[in-house]
């Protein structure tokens, strides 16, 4: 199979990449001083390895660590989306912002790079559905509903279980997102949290960043009944290739370093201490090696589980220290797609995992969200009136 050639048809659309989040902490932004347009940058991603990587179209993640909360959380979010707007803007020539599957697909009829954002957590927006709605505005089409703490109104995968999936609130933000046309992802949440979500929504849902629970026993990665339950509402599992949640031994190793943290009273949940404590417990503490082969299992897993229309790619390059040997930065999904060729995948199924099944997603959302705009208006659930809990920012 000419893989070259699939991937001119069918490019990559990767679900999840913290390149934003690099550029703020190596170059305050200043993509002069982080020149991803010229390659060589000490960061996963850059435009020549992307186009070596046969990519049409990123969801650059405008993530905020949780440590961020209330308006710190909302104005950290606007600067990484200004960020995605400026590194789009410079690039112009290589990259096109897009919002929708057609703008996604008119970026490659002009030999360009989709550009599109998702926000990881819903802290970002700080339990205001005012504020979901301005970050949709400005271009954000997926929002992660937690990342590794708890918000107020939906509990994370790595953080103890308060609200037991999603409050009263939560499910209205869900609600929320499906009459913007804002894709709800379950990446990061707890099983439970995925399952109320899947029971709410009126959209097809995403994973933009997740893998197998049943492959590789991770609270990050989706159980079965949970993708069997989002393939039936038309969603897709975009798999990641984080070495913790794709190789058993290395999942094994970051258990054995949560415990450890959590006997010093230092939670998962809690960003900077917990990343401190993991820097020094890795310097005793070598971790093994996840590989290409390993997330070509959890490809086919999600497939065996959900089909073949509801799998999909997010590899969550600069998220992560290490990755897989053999897909050590964007330039490599050719060797993920030839190995699957190897076994057995034919073009057809090749350009699913790689565009199809993705853009197939967006157009539901987009079409569910149409529809749903003409049966009602813009939501103004507090989440103070229906889970009794008091919002991070002030409201007149």
């Amino acid at each position: 199979m000419d893989i070259s050639a699939l991937l001119a048809a069918h490019p990559v659309i990767d679900g999840h990449n913290d390149l934003l989040w690099e550029a703020r902490e190596q170059a305050a932004y200043d993509f002069s001083r982080l020149d991803v347009g010229a390659g060589g940058t000490a960061t996963h991603t850059d435009l020549p390895r992307m186009r070596a990587g046969g990519m049409g179209a990123q969801f650059w993640s405008v993530y905020v660590p949780t440590r961020l909360t209330g308006d710190h959380a909302v104005s950290a979010t606007l600067e990484q989306v200004d960020a995605a707007r400026m590194l789009t803007e410079r690039y112009a020539n290589q990259l096109a912002w897009a919002t929708t599957a057609d703008e996604v697909e008119e970026a490659w009829a002009s030999d360009r790079i989709a550009s599109l954002a998702g926000a990881e957590g819903g802290h970002s927006i700080s339990c205001s559905l005012g504020t979901l709605r301005q970050l949709f505005e400005l271009g954000v089409r997926y929002l992660t509903l937690t990342h590794n703490a708890n918000t107020p109104w939906a509990d994370s995968a790595t953080d103890t279980p308060v609200a037991g999936g999603l409050t009263p609130f939560g499910r209205e933000v869900v609600r929320e997102m499906n009459r913007l046309g804002m894709m709800v992802d379950l990446s990061h949440v707890s099983a439970d949290t995925m399952r109320d979500a899947l029971a709410v929504t009126e959209a097809p849902v995403i994973f933009s960043h997740s893998s197998a629970r049943a492959v590789t026993d991770s609270p990050r990665n989706a159980p079965d009944d949970v993708l069997e339950a989002m393939a039936r509402g038309g969603g897709v599992c975009m798999v990641t290739f984080v070495p913790k949640f794709v190789n058993t031994a290395c999942a094994d190793a970051h258990r054995e370093l949560v415990a450890a943290a959590a006997a010093e009273g230092i939670p998962e949940a809690d960003g900077p201490r917990f990343g401190a404590f993991e820097k020094t417990w890795a310097r005793e503490h070598p971790q093994p090696t996840a590989t290409l082969a390993d997330v070509v299992a959890h490809v086919e897993h999600v497939r065996e589980v959900a089909g073949i229309d509801h799998v999909g790619l997010g590899g969550d390059y600069d998220g992560v220290e290490t990755l897989p040997d053999g897909l050590e930065d964007v330039s490599t999904y050719p060797a993920l797609l030839a190995a699957l060729a190897d076994r057995g995948w034919s073009s057809d199924d090749l350009a699913r995992l790689t565009c199809r099944n993705t853009l197939r997603v967006m157009r539901e959302v987009e079409s569910v969200a149409a529809d749903l705009r003409l049966e009602r208006g813009p939501g103004l659930a507090r989440i103070e009136d229906l889970d009794g809990v008091r919002p991070l920012h002030p409201q007149g």
